[in-house]
């Protein structure tokens, strides 16, 4: 006979139903990141251009000479409840800074809504700037914006800096840097003529040529820091891109491309930056300044990889110009004449160079802190995936707008291609060695293995056998730390491009096969209280938090047991987005889908699904699930993500994250068939 239990998590202490109970508290600190002081200098000079206040709300603007050299405005401004739309500062056909009630349903680009008033209301100060394009000469506004909700206190009066650098478009308040944008050309400086405020919310404006030099203040940001695991950077539409990493002399270096408005900043191109966090033992956490900051309107970067050559910490990237300027504009057409003409790639100084640079380049660092650009071209790809092989070679994987293993002497030039047909390109691949094995992984759906010993032909598609490790994960980046273990770090795909930072371990079977388990460095900080549910309950209630740490024990009962958890919103909520998580013990699948059909059954990457958009898929291949394993599941409800974040574990050998939009998990329900759960406990993650 089949045995069917429902168990259902409850929060309150019932007679033969949930327990909750008090336990000494084991990761308290948990691993954080210090990061860098958020507070600015904005050094405005003493004599302002223009300026307007309660006397004078209207006045003439002196044309600026250079344009290219920027603006400021600083302006004091009291901020209340706006009942339409207000114009606080104008310049016409130039600038609009507008106080405004902004949809409270709507997450495109800047996702203001994750910092709503308690009435649920979303007021937002935003300054638009026109600018006209270096390539086609239309204008387009370029906008940059906060939601009141963010400050510490919304309402009354504030400092706000605007600031045109040229390649920043940034807004200060109070000042803290709390939106940027990177320019793509620059206002018509002719329209410069007249400006204006609105003094009911405008006491004081002054206007500078050229644009100001904010300086970071010294030290790191005060108050708790930020757990490492599920990190987004600081601010509302700020999320972590494409992640590269390298262990050396000790230190993990993660480097990442900033994101902001899920690749919509620069008018859609992307306006992607290497940050850099750093950690010798991955509990405590450094920010360090851009390894690869934008210094110039028409950069925006693409993915590489962190190497070291000649005893130098080095990064590749790739300028994904080819966004902004028709191929025939940048150096793309010399790079590859040079490399038709010769059979190999050259060294190009950018800089001496007539087109718009594109293609690969590299920045060194002397201390692992401090990156220079080299503004050398040595390759016509835009995601150079460069590391040294296991015999010491210097190799490279081409992508974007190239493919194939490429090899040299030199980073600087020299690159001849060895296979033109491998890996195929497009995804940002990367090649890791571990023990008797060397392995290449693709960005989103792309692995192939081979023993060490054996030639590159030899590589095979690990995802056509189904024993790939994608998790959910985005752009894994794979490196060797200390004690022959192996870290991968990537992002997790929310509402667009950029998500939060997902990193989890490695484990390899003696068949080269590689699984993935939770980091014990980087486990969430838990409360102390621990809801229990005894085996086989039937009670019905609420979780203790909507974020917590899930963890239970399960024993076959038969080889065809299965096993579901299901994460239900509140009893008045619809059931459109609640989440099951399911596992098959006969066919040894695990998979997250809708609640409903507990006999749907979602597709692998092998058999043509997405674990990269990280909502419904299935892993095929389970490790150690045949015997009494554990499950451990992390469920992470934020305002930010506009839903909840999902991570499961298990049997320590397979993990998988899956993003559920819209769900606050107000309920917990097991269904089981032919299978026991023991143990269950429910612990709340503390917030940070």
């Amino acid at each position: 006979m089949k045995k069917y239990v429902w168990i259902i998590g409850l929060c309150t202490l019932m007679t033969g139903g949930m327990t909750s109970c008090e336990q000494p508290g084991d990761n308290q600190e948990g691993a954080r990141i210090h990061l860098l002081n958020n507070n600015w200098n904005l050094n405005v000079p003493t004599v302002a251009q223009a300026e307007l206040n309660g006397d004078s709300v209207e006045g003439t603007l002196p044309i600026p000479t250079d344009i290219e050299k920027g603006f400021t405005i600083k302006c004091k401004v009291n901020l209340c409840t706006p009942t339409f739309d207000r114009h606080l500062i104008e310049i016409p056909g130039v600038l609009d800074v507008c106080l405004k009630q902004y949809n409270p349903f709507d997450r495109n680009k800047q996702n203001y809504p994750a910092y709503k008033m308690q009435d649920g209301t979303v007021p937002v100060l935003e300054a638009g700037l026109e600018l006209k394009s270096p390539v086609d000469g239309h204008m387009e506004r370029m906008t940059v914006g906060i939601p009141l909700a963010m400050l510490e206190q919304p309402w009354g009066e504030h400092e706000v800096v605007l600031n045109f650098s040229g390649v920043r478009w940034s807004m200060y308040v109070d000042g803290q840097l709390l939106d940027n944008d990177f320019p793509l050309g620059y206002p018509l400086a002719e329209k410069m003529e007249r400006w204006k405020i609105d003094t009911a919310f405008v006491s004081q404006a002054e206007l500078f040529y050229p644009a100001i030099q904010p300086e970071r203040m010294d030290g790191a940001e005060t108050g708790l820091q930020p757990q490492v695991q599920f990190w987004t950077p600081t601010g509302h539409n700020a999320w972590v891109g494409d992640v590269v990493s390298l262990y050396h002399d000790g230190t993990y270096h993660l480097f990442y491309l900033y994101d902001r408005r899920g690749h919509q900043s620069k008018f859609g191109r992307g306006g992607h930056y290497f940050e850099h966090l750093s950690t010798k033992d991955f509990r405590h956490w450094t920010e360090h300044e851009a390894a690869v900051p934008i210094e110039e309107q028409w950069e925006t970067f693409g993915t590489g990889t962190p190497f070291v050559f000649n005893n130098q910490l080095c990064i590749s990237y790739g300028y994904h110009t080819t966004r902004i300027y028709p191929r025939e504009q940048t150096t793309l057409p010399e790079l590859y004449k040079y490399l038709e003409d010769n059979g190999h790639t050259g060294n190009f100084d950018r800089h001496q160079m007539s087109g718009v640079a594109a293609g690969s380049s590299y920045s060194i660092s002397d201390d692992g802190i401090h990156f220079r650009k080299t503004g050398v071209l040595f390759h016509p790809c835009e995601n150079p995936s460069i590391y040294v092989d296991p015999k010491g070679d210097l190799k490279m994987l081409a992508n974007y707008g190239a493919r194939g293993t490429w090899a040299s002497d030199s980073v600087s030039g020299g690159w001849r291609c060895l296979d033109e047909n491998f890996p195929l390109g497009g995804d940002c691949t990367f090649f890791f060695h571990w023990g008797d094995y060397d392995y290449i992984i693709g960005g989103f759906t792309r692995l192939w293995s081979k023993q060490t010993a054996q030639p590159d032909s030899a590589y095979q598609d690990v995802v056509a056998t189904g024993r790939d490790f994608y998790n959910g994960s985005c752009v894994p980046t794979i490196t060797e730390i200390f004690d022959n273990r192996f870290v991968m770090a990537g992002w997790m795909w929310m509402k667009a491009w950029g998500g939060p930072l997902v990193i989890h371990e490695l484990v390899q079977l003696p068949d080269g096969r590689i699984g993935t388990k939770w980091m014990d460095e980087l486990l969430p900080v838990t409360s102390t209280e621990v809801t229990t549910i005894p085996e086989n309950s039937t009670k019905i209630e609420t979780l203790p938090s909507n974020s917590f740490l899930l963890t239970f024990d399960v024993t076959p009962v038969t080889s065809d047991g299965k096993l579901s958890v299901s994460l239900l919103p509140a009893t008045d909520k619809g059931m459109q987005d609640a989440c099951e998580w399911k596992l098959d013990g006969t066919e040894k699948r695990a998979q997250y889908s809708f609640v409903g059909d507990w006999t749907a059954r979602e597709s692998s990457l092998r058999e043509g699904g997405a674990p990269q958009q990280g909502r419904n898929y299935a892993i095929e291949n389970l490790l150690d699930t045949d015997q009494t394993f554990t499950v451990r599941m992390v469920v992470k409800a934020s305002e930010k993500f506009d839903g909840s974040l999902v991570d499961t574990e298990i049997a320590g050998k397979r993990t998988m994250v899956s993003y559920r939009e819209k769900l606050t998990a107000e309920r917990l329900q097991f269904r089981t068939e032919n299978m026991d759960i023991k143990n269950i406990r429910i612990t709340p993650l503390v917030a940070d």
